[in-house]
This record gives C-alpha cells, sequence and structure tokens, in this order.
C-alpha cells in the first residue's frame, strides 16, 4: 500500500529554464503541441511554470524535468528532478 503523504499521479513536464534570477526558484517553459478544434492545425501552446531549485545549479538554457508538488508558495507548486 502506498502511505497516505504520497500523491499517486504527480504530473512531469519537460522544459528549458528561461530565468534563473529568484532565490532557490527557476521559471520553466513547457511547450505542447494541440490540435485546434476547428481548423485541424497542430498548434504550438508554451507556458511558464515557477519550480523549486534548492541549490540555485540551474542556469537559463537548461532542459530540466518538473514535477508537481505540494505548495510551496502562492505560485510555485513545481520542483526540478533533473
Amino acid at each position: 500500500m502506498e502511505s497516505k503523504n504520497e500523491q499517486k499521479n504527480k504530473k512531469k513536464l519537460n522544459g528549458i529554464v528561461v530565468s534563473d534570477k529568484m532565490d532557490k526558484t527557476v521559471v520553466v517553459e513547457v511547450e505542447r503541441y494541440v490540435k485546434h478544434p476547428t481548423y485541424g492545425k497542430f498548434v504550438k501552446i508554451r507556458k511558464k511554470y515557477k519550480a523549486h531549485d534548492e541549490e540555485n545549479k540551474h542556469k537559463i538554457g537548461d532542459k530540466v524535468i518538473i514535477e508537481e508538488t505540494k505548495p510551496m508558495s502562492k505560485d510555485k507548486h513545481f520542483q526540478i528532478i533533473s
């Protein structure tokens, strides 16, 4: 059995670090393709997430994988796992 504190389905997203100016936080841009409902064309959607970076070791341009976690602040709900 799983422990009560462990989430079952944590989101994992691939992205690129676009800002590292905050202390222990980086901004990661995640890109995905979505099919337009009317025209059927695939459209590139980009979204930015703030992620926890405990050691401040990730710099702009690094490819990272972020994982959903409990809220750490008002808008920081992810942490870097690699």
